[in-house]
């Protein structure tokens, strides 16, 4: 395929007919803020799946603690920290749970619903517009708009 034709984004990304520059901007700029939600989202369940690991080694400290005579420390530290809440009444699960139901999904809907109103569903048409324009004239191996038409090098 010629560097002409390939030269533009595939049907999936190409900017429907009437769409302004200023929108493909701005569903660029939600899109962006949407994969840095999704970011956001699993330094959450980072912190989740930490939080967990910290607390299973609490429990073997505890253990320990008791193999070694020291009962009364195990005590206290199965007593104030095993098993207790990240925040009053919430362990880190309903945190995850909690900024799914009320951020994440609607976010995630609304942009959908965007997507879907103002460019005909075509997901990343700024970012492929973006490539274009970032490629070299008479293009470089391996820059291809087209995935599916990409040759071996």
């Amino acid at each position: 395929m010629s560097d002409e034709q390939n030269s533009h984004p595939d049907t999936t990304h190409r900017r429907p007919e009437g769409v302004s520059d200023k929108t493909v901007e701005a569903l660029g700029a939600l899109s962006k803020a949407l994969e840095t939600t999704e970011r956001a989202r699993g330094a959450l369940y980072e912190f989740h799946q930490l939080t967990g690991s910290a607390d299973f080694a609490v429990g073997d400290a505890v253990r320990l603690l008791r193999e070694a005579g020291h009962g009364q420390d195990a005590d206290l530290v199965e007593h104030e920290v095993l098993g207790r809440n990240v925040i009053p009444g919430h362990w880190t699960f309903q945190l995850v749970e909690a900024y799914n139901r009320t951020y994440y999904r609607p976010f995630t809907d609304i942009e959908r619903e965007l997507v879907h109103k103002l460019a005909k569903g075509r997901d990343h048409v700024y970012e492929a517009e973006l490539k274009r324009a970032r490629r070299p004239r008479g293009g470089t191996p391996g820059t291809t708009m087209d995935p599916t038409t990409m040759d071996p090098d």
